[in-house]
This record gives C-alpha cells, structure tokens and sequence, in this order.
C-alpha cells in the first residue's frame, strides 16, 4: 500500500515539480550564514519566502539571490527579541502571500564568552534574548497561522544544547532551552498537524564566526580539530538538514535535534 506522502513524492517527480511549489517559508535571522542559505534553498525549491533580520542592505541582498535563481521573496525588517516586530513579521507574511506553511527560526548570536562568575545580567539578556526568547516569540506567532495549513517549523538550535563548553554557559544555557522548548512545543501542536524540530548545528564556516576570528582559515583551524570530520560546516549543509525537516521526506519526524555536527557530540 502506497502511503499519501510516497504517492505526493511519487506525483512531483513525475510533473516535475518542487514539493515547496505555492509554499510561503519564513526565515528569521536569513540576512547571512546558515539563514541566507536556508532562504535561497527554499527559493530554488518553490516556495515563496519571506526574509526576516535586522539588517535591510544584507536582507535585500538574500531577497536579490532568490529572485536571480527564478524565486520569489520579500524582506521585512524584524528584532526577534520584541514581540511588535515578530507579530508585524508575520503579519508581512501573510499580507504578502496569503499563507505561511513552514517557519525557521534562526536568529541567533554566540552571547558573551567568559567565565560564568564574571557575566552579567546584561550579557544574560543579550544573550537569552536572541538565542531563546526570540524563538518562543517567533513560535508563539507562527503556530495560530500554521495551524490553517499543517506545517512545519524548524527552531536553529546547537551542539551546544546537547553539550557543555566552558566559558560559554549563557549560550550552552539558551540552546539547551532551544531543544527543550521544541520539545515540548512539538508535543503541544501535534494534533494540529505541525511537526516542530531543531537543528543542532557544529562549527560552521559562518561570517559571524569569520567576523570574531578573523577569517575562514582561523575558524577551520580554531574548530576543525575538535570535529571527527576534520573540519567545521558549511552553511549550506545546515540549510540542507533545515529543508530536509521541512520536507514531506521527515513526515514522521517531531520533536527532534538532528545534529549536523562531524561528529562533534558523538566523542
């Protein structure tokens, strides 16, 4: 017996269609990095995505790639850390495009390294604040509007939510938080048809990481060892394991931290 999801599979190669055709995707934090590619791969696959960062110029500029690949895409300026900003952000999705089917929340920053002893409660609200309350928010908005179409929503989490490091509590702490709230989110909306994972990415070649250590060859030489691999990711592979949770290709899969990480946590 051939399931729906086989025979949906089946039908799009056939007709030669993307599985995202007519989709709207919504990506936070998709003005770089990981979020850039996830947004671009959405774009080349079908779906109408919507853009969401805090930087115009570099926002635009995912907006552009999308359209040069035969996409489409519109970007609305959006702080995850302020509930305004997140419900205008999906509020814009709707206006734009009718419908929001999958959502990835991927704003994030690395918080403020150090000992534990010497943070302080600002560096814990900069950096709980991206990493953790801007997911929630994000969720929070995102599920009364998935709940018309099914969906799915992929929440960027860490190997570092799964591990500790020293002297990156705050940042262990937040993605730790991460993998727990889609967890429990996951649960909360099954009977609705939306399937809630996280990614848990390792090391990644990021302009975020190229910015703090000064280029692609210090973030290999800083990370790459401690891999398994060998070597740290690219942004692309993580927007690979993001659209493939997204996909009817994890149909059965809710609740999960797929870790793309060489094989950092495996040791």
């Amino acid at each position: 017996m051939v399931s729906q999801n086989e025979s949906q599979h089946r039908d799009s190669e056939m007709t030669g269609t993307n599985q995202f055709d007519n989709t709207v995707a919504l990506i936070t934090g998709g003005s770089s990095g990981i979020g850039r590619k996830t947004a671009v791969a959405f774009g080349q696959q079908g779906a109408n995505v919507v853009v969401a960062g805090r930087t115009t110029t570099e926002g635009d500029k995912t907006v552009r790639l999308i359209e040069d690949s035969g996409g489409s895409a519109t970007f609305v300026k959006t702080d995850v850390t302020r509930e305004d900003d997140v419900k205008q952000m999906v509020d814009h999705a709707i206006s734009t495009y009718g419908r929001l089917d999958h959502a990835v929340n991927n704003a994030g920053n690395v918080g403020v390294p150090g000992p534990l002893a010497e943070r302080t409660e600002d560096d814990w609200e900069y950096t709980m604040g991206v990493n953790l309350k801007g997911v929630w928010l994000s969720m929070k908005h995102e599920i009364p509007l998935l709940h018309e179409s099914g969906g799915t929503i992929v929440n960027t989490a860490s190997d570092f939510g799964h591990v500790g490091f020293e002297e990156f509590s705050l940042y262990v702490a937040a993605k730790h938080g991460v993998v727990g709230l889609t967890r429990a989110a996951a649960l909360e909306v099954a009977d609705q048809g939306i399937r809630v994972n996280a990614v848990s990415p390792g090391a990644v070649d990021t302009p975020m990481n190229r910015d703090r250590l000064g280029g692609s060859k210090a973030v290999q030489e800083t990370f790459g060892p401690s891999h398994p691999l060998g070597r740290v990711g690219t942004p692309e592979e993580v927007a690979d394991a993001i659209v493939w949770l997204s996909s009817e290709q994890s149909s059965f899969v809710t609740g999960q931290s797929l870790l793309v990480d060489g094989g950092y946590t495996a040791q």
